[in-house]
């Protein structure tokens, strides 16, 4: 950064804070009146600020916010003017989002700004990257979701986690009457599980005695400061405090030195297991990086600390809003437990693959909560998105599947309930079963869509099944909440409800296995 941009920036920090504090000393004294909630319309944009002032105001729900606005914009797509002239697109248009992820692809990469913010965190890792570095990573690491693997992980390395890690956590949390954080449950179970498969390591995190490592709340921390640079309405603060070595950058420097060393143990610890056998035949997504003739220990770690970000906070996220949606809608409850009787008598992987009712509510719920609320590309070139807008070289362009899920016209004026049943219709030719029917990746890019749809899709939906079939019979989830309250839904790099998902764990009286 020169010497001119800096000193703009600087300026521009100094004018930006005396009119935020203005506007927050006028909002303050107009709360105090109570006067009615404003109703949704397009924010105001000044010269030089931009909409500044809107985004201040909206700072603390800034997803609901924007989704607020892409629902009163006509094509779906609204231009969001930032400050010294900046745009960014955002859209839940469906046709936008196939131009931006498949169509026009090569136009739309991470960009220069999104790499930066995260390049202390994730590095050179496939979710950070574009080009030959994202092609090289993605074509190794797809080896890891074929069926021969798949069947694995569910068969033996989700089972043994369940059987015997979660099943009797739960269990004595039942029989105790003590209330658990679901949600850090979750996390446990999946960090467990994407280690075991992908890195051959196990961390038994998920122990009775639930025990904090220095490791997971590093991790925290690091995925929380990591996005709040990505969401910081001027991020030549953050930028600021990384060169001062104060504040949250001080905190995110000592978060990433305990989550770096964490990785590159695995990776001594894998390295060290070659050289002692030579002859063995380790085929986890480590092994593969390793034995591709990566010298480069870093690179490594990048990857090692991606995909547990990846396996870790994904489906957690997703499983931790469902089961919460779950304990709101008996009736849906008491149809994945039909299903999961129903199919009891199957081999594990081919029960799973084949819960229908069970897959259509997730995917529901994921419509609702997504892991991934929004993702943000750049354009490289100038471009014409398909409903006529604009895009210049350098502009951020985000779609947003939270955005997209909350959209009349995409899902129609029942939006809001959590409703399996639009997933599914009667199959006539199989005694009136359920038969799935899937959305186009375009209006439900809840994995992405494209060259970078998520390799872990499949994986995903095998584990989440496999856990909800292994435990519900047993276990009733029953939310530990104040009657009327909503969970927050925290969109950090992947999604979380914010204080965790106390719950209480209650015995089923009858098990739908039997």
């Amino acid at each position: 950064m020169s010497f001119l941009q800096l000193l703009a920036s600087f300026s521009l920090l100094i004018l930006l804070s005396i009119v935020s504090i203005l506007f927050l000393t006028k909002a303050s004294a107009r709360k105090k009146q109570s006067s009615p909630p404003p109703t949704i319309s397009l924010p105001r944009s000044y010269p030089i600020i931009g909409s500044f002032l809107a985004e201040l105001a909206n700072r603390n729900r800034r997803l609901q916010w924007l989704s607020d606005i892409l629902q009163i914009s006509p094509s779906a797509t609204y231009v969001h003017h930032q400050y010294f002239a900046k745009r960014q697109v955002l859209t839940a248009n469906p046709a936008v989002v196939q131009h931006i992820l498949k169509t026009h692809f090569h136009n739309y990469g991470k960009g220069d700004d999104f790499h930066r913010t995260l390049k202390d965190f994730l590095g050179q890792g496939i979710f950070n990257v574009d080009g030959e570095s994202w092609k090289f990573q993605r074509q190794l690491a797809s080896h890891e979701f074929n069926t021969k693997s798949l069947r694995k992980f569910v068969e033996t390395v989700v089972e043994t986690e369940l059987s015997d890690r979660l099943i009797p956590i739960l269990s004595s949390a039942a029989a105790t009457g003590t209330i658990l954080d679901f949600q850090d449950i979750l996390q446990r179970f999946a960090f467990d599980n994407i280690c075991k498969i992908a890195f051959g390591f196990d961390p038994t995190y998920l122990l009775p005695s639930l025990p904090q490592t220095k490791f997971a709340q590093a991790f925290e921390e690091s995925v929380k400061i990591s996005s709040e640079r990505l969401d910081a309405l001027i991020p030549i603060v953050w930028k600021i405090k990384k060169v001062l070595n104060i504040g949250s950058e001080k905190r995110l420097r000592i978060a990433l030195s305990e989550v770096q060393e964490f990785a590159k143990n695995i990776i001594r610890e894998k390295k060290h297991e070659h050289k002692e056998n030579a002859l063995l035949d380790s085929v986890d997504l480590l092994s593969r990086f390793l034995s591709s003739n990566q010298s480069n220990e870093t690179f490594v770690m990048d990857i090692v600390i991606s995909f547990i970000l990846a396996g870790r906070d994904t489906t957690s996220s997703a499983l931790t809003w469902y089961l919460w949606l779950l304990s709101k809608n008996p009736h849906v409850e008491s149809e994945v437990l039909k299903e999961i009787q129903n199919k009891s008598k199957a081999p594990i992987y081919d029960e799973v693959k084949d819960m229908v009712y069970t897959h259509a509510s997730l995917c529901e719920s994921m419509r609702l909560y997504p892991p991934v609320p929004s993702d943000t590309k750049a354009a490289l070139n100038d471009d014409v998105l398909p409903d006529g807008t604009m895009v210049k070289k350098g502009n951020r362009v985000t779609y947003m599947p939270y955005a997209m899920g909350r959209l009349e016209t995409l899902w129609g004026s029942d939006w809001a309930e959590f409703k399996p049943e639009r997933w599914l219709e009667k199959d006539e030719a199989e005694n009136s079963q359920w038969k799935f029917m899937g959305r186009d990746a375009y209006t439900y890019p809840v994995f992405q869509a494209g060259p970078r749809i998520c390799l872990g899709k499949e994986m995903a939906f095998l584990q989440m099944k496999r856990v909800l079939a292994g435990f519900l019979p047993q276990f009733k989830v029953v939310p530990v909440v104040k009657q009327g309250m909503e969970p927050e839904f925290v969109p950090q790099l992947t999604a979380k409800m914010k204080g965790g998902f106390p719950v209480k764990i209650v015995k089923r009286e009858w098990n739908a296995r039997e």
